[in-house]
C-alpha cells in the first residue's frame, strides 16, 4: 500500500504532539493524513480519547493506517476493542505508555491504563527505545507479544519525541513506508 492509498490517522499522546514532534512533520509531509483531534490533550481519557479513534475510523472514506504515539498508542489500544476486524489496514505503535507512567502523566483517567492484553484485530508493528522514560522495553515487548505486533527495538533513543532528538525521525519514516508497503488495501 502507498501512503497515497490511505486515511492516515496521526493519534498523538498527552499534549499533543507540538510543531515539532515527528506525527506534526508526518501530518503536514503526508498528504492523506490528518490527526484525530481530542477535546483535552492534557488530560486523556480513555473512553473519550477511543470514541474519537473509532469516529474517525468509521468515517473513514479509504483504508485506514493509525498512527500513534505514547498515550495515543493506549488509546488505540482501548478503540481496537471496539473495531470489527478489516476496519484499519494497520498501525504503527511508537513509545507506548506504561503501567509506570500511569502517574507520571498528568490528567490522564485512571482507567487510561491498563492496556488490554488481547490480539488487535489488524496487523501492527510497535516500536521502543531501550532509554524510555515511560515504558521499559521489557512492558513493550510483552505489550507487542500479547497485541500480536511485530516489536522493533528502536536502540537508545529516550522517549522517541522532540525531547529526545526526534523532530523529523527520518528513520521512522523510512520504517513506516515499510511497514505500509507490507500492508493490502481492503
Amino acid at each position: 500500500m502507498k501512503s497515497s492509498d490511505a486515511d492516515i490517522f496521526i493519534i498523538p499522546g498527552w499534549s499533543g504532539s507540538g510543531p515539532d514532534h515527528w506525527q506534526s512533520r508526518w501530518e503536514a509531509k503526508l498528504t492523506t493524513a490528518r490527526r484525530i483531534e481530542q477535546d483535552d490533550w492534557y488530560k486523556p481519557a480513555r473512553d473519550a480519547w477511543a470514541n474519537r479513534i473509532v469516529a474517525a475510523v468509521r468515517a473513514a472514506t479509504r483504508p485506514v493506517v493509525l498512527v500513534a504515539h505514547s498515550a495515543g498508542v493506549s488509546a488505540v489500544a482501548h478503540a481496537a476493542e471496539h473495531l470489527k476486524p478489516g476496519e484499519v489496514a494497520g498501525a504503527f505503535l511508537v513509545a507506548p505508555a506504561s503501567e509506570r507512567a500511569k502517574g507520571a502523566i498528568p490528567g490522564m483517567t485512571p482507567d487510561f491504563i491498563p492496556h488490554r492484553r488481547e490480539t488487535l484485530p489488524f496487523p501492527s508493528v510497535l516500536i521502543s527505545s531501550t532509554t524510555d522514560p515511560y515504558c521499559t522495553q521489557d512492558e513493550a515487548k510483552a505489550l507487542a507479544e500479547a497485541w500480536g505486533a511485530e516489536f522493533v527495538d528502536a536502540g537508545d533513543n529516550g522517549h522517541l519525541n522532540t525531547e529526545s532528538g526526534h523532530g523529523p525521525w527520518p528513520d521512522g519514516l523510512l520504517r513506516f513506508a515499510g511497514f505500509l508497503r507490507q500492508l493490502k488495501a481492503t
